[in-house]
């Protein structure tokens, strides 16, 4: 074979390659980020970070709040924002535990708690699309409405889920697998599988993309906009019940105040993933991966000797450099 044809032969090859580091920039970013990351904390703590039990605690707390910004991910790809999800879990749990307290089925107990969450997250959708009201300052709203209801319905008191615990419910939830794996994790692999078929595999995948590239040409293009927003809006809400009831079953205890400290992390795992703050961009896998980033990062800072109260700081940082670099990033493409 000539030097002309192996040339010939390997330029498809080279341009595939490009093509696909292209379409894939995210997802190897947020890799490497990782492994990274992953590194720095074993050399400064081996004895943490080759020890399995750390991967377990990892794998138990990171879908309290991974679990909701794999569906987040895909309400700011659309252009949005929604803060009101701490919310939405502590009045959803509410529900459950009100119903598991009166009437002692965990079935009905589990669907209306998912009701009032897919409810709330429409809720949100509605007000947003059909009067016009930007989604931050409705979700901050919300967000304050749902979170004085449970203090005025229960007085700051929790209730005990003691009576879930040597029951199948509590065993599908937040067992171990073989023993080992929590089955929050399981959830959380799960939830991540079907957000990313809906997502590059449906009909509702393409119109979350072009409403978020451009809300105008969607409409044009036969997207039903509102009814798009509306929806993951909705998911949004149904996944911060059920992140509501794994991490309230973990505990077996209801808190009035559960969902306060999952903000931060929820909302760095979906800019650090990659989802661009201005809507059209973002991927799950990144979402997913940069989740455990964040959860490393408060065992990770305590590991090496650092204060805890760096976590917090690390945060911030995290989200206005993320969010400055899809700035520059969108700018230099434009």
């Amino acid at each position: 074979m000539t030097a002309e044809r192996v040339s010939t032969a390997t330029k498809p090859d080279r341009l595939s390659l490009t093509l696909w580091l292209r379409t894939h920039a995210l997802q190897i970013g947020i890799t490497i980020v990782a492994i990274i990351i992953w590194v720095i904390f074993a050399i400064g703590s081996p004895q943490t970070f080759f020890n399995r039990n750390i991967y377990q605690a990892f794998m138990s707390t990171t879908p309290f709040f991974g679990i909701m910004a794999l569906w987040l991910t895909l309400v700011v790809i659309t252009g949005e924002i929604d803060l009101s999800f701490p919310s939405i879990m502590t009045i959803s749990m509410w529900v459950f535990a009100t119903v598991m307290m009166a009437t002692g089925n965990l079935a009905i107990a589990l669907v209306l708690m998912l009701l009032m969450g897919l409810s709330a997250g429409m809720l949100n959708g509605i007000i947003i699309t059909k009067v016009g009201v930007p989604s931050l300052v409705v979700t901050i709203g919300t967000s304050f409405f749902w979170r004085g209801m449970v203090k005025v319905l229960t007085g700051g008191t929790g209730v005990s889920l003691l009576p879930t615990r040597d029951t199948l419910f509590y065993e599908v939830f937040v067992g171990r697998l073989f023993g080992l794996i929590p089955m929050q994790m399981v959830w959380m692999v799960l939830f991540a599988i079907l957000c990313w078929v809906l997502l590059n595999r449906h009909r509702l995948g393409a119109h979350i993309y072009l409403t978020g590239d451009n809300a105008e040409s969607a409409r044009l293009m036969g997207v039903d906009v509102d009814r798009t927003k509306i929806i993951v809006f909705g998911l949004a809400g149904f996944s911060a019940a059920f992140a509501g009831l794994v991490a309230s079953l973990e505990v077996t205890y209801y808190w009035p105040t559960l969902g306060e400290g999952y903000l931060l992390n929820t909302l760095s795992s979906v800019f650090l993933g990659g989802t661009s703050v201005f809507g059209g961009t973002g991927t799950i896998y990144g979402t997913f991966v940069a989740s455990f980033i964040i959860g490393a990062i408060n065992a990770g800072i305590v590991a090496i000797g650092m204060s805890g109260f760096w976590t917090e700081l690390i945060y911030g940082l995290i989200i206005v450099l993320s969010v400055m670099t899809q700035t520059i990033v969108g700018r230099r493409i434009k």
